[in-house]
């Protein structure tokens, strides 16, 4: 992977170390004190940190009841049927029939509608039980993505551990302008980067951490009613004006507000997020020929996923035989 085609650099931890060693993969820093120097002298071993694994990864679907039968469930058929156990899905309304398969489904006390309001209840939700996980990573993404599992965990594992990360594509191509509600029924201007959910983005724990006291409990709902913006406009808000984090910009996210035709068939397998709705009055789907007519797959999801993974049981069988996508062009 070329990270410079993926994201934008961050700034990385600043210091001297006196002197570095290395001994059995751990890292051991020599640390001098002031006081004794030059009587004692202190070790400290730092150990490294284990690999990112797709497990450690919270993959969080926002959905309603209304979509459970049509956009849900090609999902559950398709990507999520690899991500089964860490990705959660979050509804306002109980589904048996996705329960009784195992899969995690996270009733919410949110309306069904699409204001700002349920919105920012659903991400609130996410927030919450990803805080109360051990996973690594918050991922959102909407109803209508598929998630290339290969491709997500490639981006992540490019990032250094425990450092502050916000990643994913923004709809505009300035910063989002809004104003900030103040006391005494004052407003100030305020612009941003965020991340558009539809796209998909995520979150690193450390980063999370940090915006607790603007996202934890009602207090996502609360800031996203001072800026009078929807989920992922708070979610930006806060980690770019309330932390001064900068969002990191990547071109591997998509959402159907985008012309997913301009996308190259041999780019897709790298793509993190993909996307499918009405776009300028016609179906914006990635262009791919072949496995399903577009009659029976207008998504273009199964398509991608069986030459992700062509043994699949729904798969043609003239697939099953064949390298998968991921074999070509992923680790």
């Amino acid at each position: 992977m070329n990270l410079n085609d993926t994201f934008q650099p961050t700034q990385g931890l600043t210091g001297c170390c006196i002197s570095l060693l290395f001994f059995k993969q751990s890292c051991l820093f020599y640390v001098v004190n002031d006081k004794q120097r030059p009587k004692r002298q202190r070790w400290r071993e730092m150990k490294p940190q284990p690999p990112l694994e797709l497990t450690d990864i919270f993959i969080a679907v926002k959905t309603t009841g209304r979509f459970h039968k049509t956009r849900l469930a090609l999902l559950l058929e398709t990507w999520i049927s690899k991500t089964k156990d860490h990705t959660y899905i979050f509804t306002d309304s109980p589904d048996e029939d996705v329960s009784s398969e195992g899969f995690n489904i996270v009733v919410t006390d949110c309306p069904p509608e699409h204001s700002h309001q349920a919105l920012s209840c659903k991400m609130a939700a996410e927030y919450d039980h990803f805080m109360a996980s051990d996973k690594k990573w918050l991922c959102h993404v909407d109803d209508d993505n598929y998630v290339n599992p290969g491709a997500l965990l490639s981006l992540l594992e490019a990032f250094p551990a425990d450092s502050d990360i916000y990643v994913g594509k923004p709809s505009l191509d300035r910063p989002m302008r809004a104003q900030e509600m103040l006391e005494g029924n004052k407003t100030r201007d305020v612009h941003f980067w965020f991340a558009t959910g539809g796209a998909g983005f995520c979150l690193s724990r450390k980063l999370a951490e940090k915006m607790a006291p603007w996202a934890s409990g009602p207090r996502f709902e609360q800031t996203s009613a001072v800026i009078m913006l929807p989920d992922d406009c708070t979610v930006g808000f806060i980690v770019e004006r309330r932390l001064g984090i900068s969002m990191v910009h990547s071109n591997m996210f998509h959402s159907h507000l985008e012309n997913l035709l301009l996308l190259v068939p041999s780019d897709i397998p790298k793509q993190v997020t993909l996307s499918y709705g009405w776009f300028e009055n016609k179906m914006n789907s990635v262009e791919l020929k072949g496995v399903f007519t577009k009659d029976e797959d207008p998504s273009r999801f199964r398509t991608v996923h069986c030459l992700l993974y062509p043994t699949t049981s729904w798969c043609p069988v003239a697939l099953k035989s064949a390298l998968s996508w991921n074999q070509h062009v992923l680790p």
